[in-house]
């Protein structure tokens, strides 16, 4: 890092400084579900300023300090969570736009967005930030905008961006790859004198599906997602995102969509009418990517597996309703309530369990103040949430401590008989397999494993044995009948069924002068 700040200092002071285009880099990035009893607040991002922010992608390396002049100027990033206060949300934008204005004139600019935040009192948060940069920047400043195909978009945010990619798979695997590509695809036209694209396409699908139905690893989003290599082939395309949306933010931009930019009028239209009419083709083929079931069901489907198949650990449960990576508050006691109550799992010499994971403030204080192998008890879980469960008054031994996690802040583990309880002081998903073996658990060879979240992330999904997505409540809820929508745009697919021939044909976006 002290080497890139030094060559960044250099290379602001250079002689041939405007030989080279003038690049910031500027983002707000948040998953935020309005069905969360939770807020998100400006403590709950992790801010960045001036050079720090090259951190934030690991493929910036020299190379990428020789193709630009860069003035990055303020990133904030939140794990997923509940609707964004209106003051923090303003603090944020005013001090981006603050240090940017430092930075004018720009060639390009970089916004960093996820294209789920949801603001109170507000439809279009990323919308109207954009249009705030783009006042700032002015109209010759080239932006390219790097989403999550989990976010939605907007006119107002396609009208304001001139070079616009998203996600191409689902789990994010390609996230640096698409973040990378957002800076190659800017450097690319600023260099050999393009400029903003002559064209931009959108089609907004009346189709709204939680990620978990969406997988990129399975048909029908394999195959649409598959196509978009061979539409980029097409002569004057530059990039084509497909946007599943985010089921869980009841705001009326938030459904499906395809944009493609490039300069060939015909090429870009017809891109992005034959990728959306196949995705509104095969949308009664998306199914959940794992069995679905109720708790109860998939509890018993552990247990008869271990019976089968004792060699290939573990049987993994997804508590789906209050993943903390979609925007769940993460405090849902609802499961890990019925898990211990459950006389098939909670027994001395039952399958070895361990639960990812529940906060609890109370039951740290107490643990901190417990040496490892005593008992510790406390109350855990429902602080922001507690439709559903209350909190639980959990009494067991102590088995590890760990301190100074960048979500969690401390974690224990309480061994209640046979089953691994992880709490922490503040929400944290559970994804690596390190995050377990630093508590000294061994998610490998455990029987069952439990983990508050949708879809398997790569390194979960490849030690599975067999795997269960549980249809628990919460925030999130995979179910969507189950949520009371008022502000989406209907009908919409599937809450919707009787919708016949939708306008999918593609609207061009007057580019920015």
């Amino acid at each position: 890092m002290k080497k890139i700040l030094i060559l960044f200092i250099i290379f602001f002071s250079c002689k041939n400084e405007d030989i080279k285009p003038r690049i910031g880099i500027a983002g707000i990035w948040i998953e935020a579900s309005t069905f969360s009893p939770i807020s998100s607040t400006e403590k709950n991002f992790n801010i960045k300023y001036s050079s720090e922010i090259f951190s934030n992608y690991s493929f910036f390396d020299n190379s990428y300090l020789d193709k630009a002049n860069w003035y990055p100027s303020m990133t904030a990033r939140a794990l997923p969570g509940g609707v964004v206060t209106k003051s923090a949300y303003e603090s944020m934008v005013l001090q981006i736009m603050q240090i940017t204005k430092q930075t004018l004139p720009l060639d390009g600019l970089i916004l960093d967005l996820h294209g789920a935040m949801n603001v109170e009192g507000m439809d279009d948060p990323e919308g109207d930030f954009i249009k705030r940069m783009r006042r700032l920047v002015g109209e010759k400043t080239v932006i390219s905008t790097t989403m999550d195909l989990h976010g939605n978009v907007s006119y107002d945010l396609i009208k304001n961006t001139d070079l616009i990619t998203c996600y191409r798979k689902a789990p994010h695997e390609d996230a640096m790859d698409t973040k990378q590509r957002s800076f190659d695809n800017l450097i690319s036209r600023l260099k050999n004198g393009k400029g903003k694209p002559k064209y931009k396409a959108w089609s907004d699908i009346p189709i709204l599906l939680p990620g978990e139905k969406t997988s990129t690893r399975v048909e029908p989003g394999k195959s649409l997602y598959g196509k978009i290599d061979k539409m980029t082939d097409k002569k004057g395309v530059i990039d084509v995102g497909i946007w599943t949306g985010y089921a869980w933010g009841d705001k009326p931009r938030n459904r499906a969509a395809v944009v493609t930019i490039g300069d060939n009028k015909k090429n870009v239209i017809g891109v992005t009418e034959e990728l959306a009419d196949y995705f509104w083709s095969v949308r009664n083929d998306f199914e959940f990517v794992a069995p679905t079931t109720t708790l109860e069901n998939s509890v018993d489907k552990a247990i008869s597996y271990l019976k089968e198949r004792k060699d290939k650990k573990p049987f993994i449960i997804s508590d789906m309703g209050d993943n903390p990576t979609a925007g769940g508050s993460g405090d849902v006691t609802w499961t890990l309530n019925k898990v211990l109550r459950d006389k098939k799992l909670n027994q001395v010499g039952g399958p070895e369990i361990i639960y990812a994971s529940i906060p609890g403030p109370d039951l740290i204080k107490n643990a901190l103040n417990t040496k490892i192998g005593d008992k510790v008890s406390g109350y855990v879980g429902a602080v922001y949430d507690d439709r559903f469960s209350p909190p639980i008054l959990l009494k067991g031994i102590l088995k590890s401590v760990k301190m100074g996690d960048i979500n969690a802040d401390a974690e224990v583990v309480v061994k209640v008989n046979n089953i691994n309880v992880i709490v922490t002081n503040r929400r944290k998903p559970y994804h690596y397999i390190s995050d377990f073996e630093n508590l000294n658990l061994k998610p490998k060879s455990t029987d069952i494993l439990i983990v508050k979240i949708g879809y398997l992330v790569p390194e979960l999904y490849n030690i599975r044995g067999d795997w269960v997505m549980a249809l628990t409540p919460g925030g999130v809820d995979q179910d969507l009948f189950r949520l009371d929508y008022k502000e989406i745009v209907r009908p919409i697919f599937p809450l919707d069924t009787n919708i016949e021939n939708p306008d999918l044909s593609a609207k061009l976006i007057p580019k920015s002068n």
